[in-house]
């Protein structure tokens, strides 16, 4: 025989005491208690008065009062913070061309400070300094020594060239007598540059260190890195330290 109706229904399980309580939300208690837990936004208020004397009030900027200062008001009137005008397109290309001006010092600074603390981590004392200066010419008193040595060899490529050159004297000269001798002139010519040059690098590598000794000699006195207003020199290219 089928239980009873009433005997099933008593066999089933209770539902959980949290399910029941839910359901009872559901039924119209939810949606107050979830609005009691949103806080009210506060009302923005802008206020101002146009240059005409109008006094206007929006929930926004005001744009008959870009160009004057605007009062930003609490819900019971009291100020919260006063907005300044807009700036005109004039004003806002010079408040750029100062922003990018103060980064610019602002990064050069910085590089002066960097540039001084290694100065000092790298040379303790002159006697490190001039090491560094000694080491700097050497590479390029190499480069004048070879110089001035193949303009020797070249010199005496040429003695038996000019020697030959005189049995032809009122003639012509043969052309590959010819051809010689300019190929060893020019050869001799790139050399003589070369050695002009390589004194103008040694005059170069003394003025930086010379410099930087003048920098270094402030700093070992006690000047704080960065602090001083003549940049650090660039860094000699013939030594590539």
């Amino acid at each position: 025989m089928r239980p009873s109706i009433s005997r099933r229904l008593l066999s089933r399980p209770a539902a959980p005491a949290a399910l029941v309580g839910a359901l009872m939300l559901g039924g119209g208690l939810a949606g107050p208690v979830l609005a009691q837990t949103k806080a009210p936004s506060s009302p923005t208020i802008y206020t101002c008065t146009t240059p005409d004397g109008r006094r206007l009030t929006s929930d926004r900027p005001i744009p008959e009062c870009q160009t004057r200062e605007q009062r930003l008001l609490n819900s019971d009137g009291s100020v919260r913070r006063m907005v300044p005008p807009a700036m005109s397109p004039e004003e806002q290309a010079s408040a750029e061309q100062r922003r990018r001006a103060e980064e610019v010092q602002r990064s050069a600074q910085q590089d002066a400070v960097r540039r001084d603390r290694n100065l000092l981590q790298r040379y303790a004392d002159q006697a490190a300094h001039q090491k560094a200066r000694e080491a700097a010419l050497d590479d390029v008193r190499e480069a004048m020594r070879q110089s001035e040595k193949r303009l020797q060899a070249l010199a005496i490529e040429r003695k038996p060239l000019l020697d030959e050159a005189e049995f032809y004297k009122g003639k012509r000269v043969p052309f590959k007598l010819q051809h010689q001798l300019e190929a060893n002139e020019a050869a001799a010519a790139a050399q003589r540059e070369s050695i002009e040059n390589q004194k103008a690098e040694i005059g170069r590598v003394n003025k930086f260190y010379d410099d930087e000794l003048s920098r270094l000699k402030r700093l070992w006195a006690g000047a704080a890195p960065g602090s001083l207003e003549k940049a650090a020199p660039q860094a000699p290219s013939a030594s590539g330290r």
